[in-house]
């Protein structure tokens, strides 16, 4: 920080003095010693491999004192000229899925303090509605497994927990469900389906959901029926997706029945609300228009990203061939 008066010395207050620390500086272990464990890490000594960690990245970073911080548990400050600037973090030693509201309060943290960016650090997850309101805004989202990564890259240690035994999940980290809404303009009459899939394959004929197929064999997929304002809706539980989809892939297409003559050209203004399970609303998602001559379209697709969190991504790839074109390049066979 810049003094107003360079001219004069002023004592700083210091944001954590060397008694309040309580010896944590050995819970970082550099050598050959078992990882400590994040979850039982005490909070400022967590907080100081937090700030250890982005001072490895080649950053100035300190934490701030216990109380009065204004929500910021790191200020670091990045000296890189064209990418860098002051940085906010927030440390969460969670171990359920961290609320959207969390990252809604980092935005505002942001914002007062006048930062270039915030940073969320947690030792569990973020859902869909969390990636949904941080996308397009100067925050990012570290979560659990990311950080042990992380830690690792730069030469510091972190487990999460012991190890569980294959297929068992604590009670606490039952996964939840959110429910995809759906919209648009237009009197078009659509077939909203989901198809859960590794890459661009789906899984097997089962993970397609449609109206012939309402649920996945497991169930962590199902169709809803539509809802006001929605017009179709899909429940999805993310962290019980099978464990090698790494996709969930959203399509509208054409009702035959219907509509056998549409085409997708009065598809505008789509829109999907991700709500969580208790209906509300945590973010939209922007879907493309249709287009005249397709009557099939990819709306988007949740991808997991390599710490386990589901981001969206825009489709927009249209079919002239209806909903069996689309399915056909996802690998399901049609008689």
């Amino acid at each position: 920080q810049l003094s107003a008066r360079p001219d004069q010395r002023t004592a700083v207050r210091p944001a954590r003095l060397p008694g309040e620390v309580g010896g944590t500086a050995a819970v970082v272990t550099h050598g050959t010693d078992g990882a400590p464990d994040l979850y039982e890490m005490d909070p400022i000594a967590f907080e100081n491999l937090v700030a250890e960690l982005f001072r490895a990245m080649g950053m100035q970073a300190v934490t701030t004192q216990r109380s009065g911080d204004g929500g910021v548990d790191v200020d670091a400050l990045d000296p890189d000229p064209i990418r860098g600037g002051k940085i906010v973090v927030q440390v969460k030693r969670y171990r359920n899925t961290v609320p959207p509201t969390a990252v809604r309060d980092l935005y505002g943290t942001v914002q007062s303090e006048g930062a270039n960016k915030g940073v969320l650090v947690t030792t569990s997850r973020f859902g869909p509605g969390a990636h949904t309101f941080a996308n397009g805004k100067p925050l990012s989202l570290i979560a659990g497994p990311e950080l042990v990564d992380l830690l690792g890259r730069y030469g510091l240690r972190g487990r999460l927990g012991p190890a569980s035994p294959a297929g068992t999940a604590a009670a606490d980290e039952a996964p939840d469900h959110n429910v995809l809404g759906m919209n648009w303009a237009g009197g078009v009459a659509l077939d909203v389906c989901a198809l859960v899939c590794k890459g661009t394959t789906v899984l097997s004929d089962d993970h397609f959901v449609f109206y012939n197929n309402p649920r996945t064999p497991d169930g962590s997929v199902r169709m809803l029926p539509g809802f006001a304002p929605d017009r179709a809706a899909m429940q999805v539980r993310f962290e019980a997706l099978p464990a090698d989809a790494d996709r969930l892939v959203l399509v509208a297409a054409i009702d035959p029945q219907t509509d056998p003559d549409a085409d997708l050209a009065g598809f505008t203004d789509a829109r999907i609300r991700l709500l969580d399970a208790a209906g509300e609303e945590l973010g939209q998602l922007e879907v493309s228009d249709g287009r005249p001559g397709e009557t099939a379209l990819v709306l988007g697709s949740f991808r997991q990203r390599a710490g386990g969190d589901w981001d969206f991504v825009i489709g927009g790839k249209g079919y002239a061939g209806g909903l069996e074109a689309l399915v056909q390049e996802y690998g399901i066979e049609v008689a």
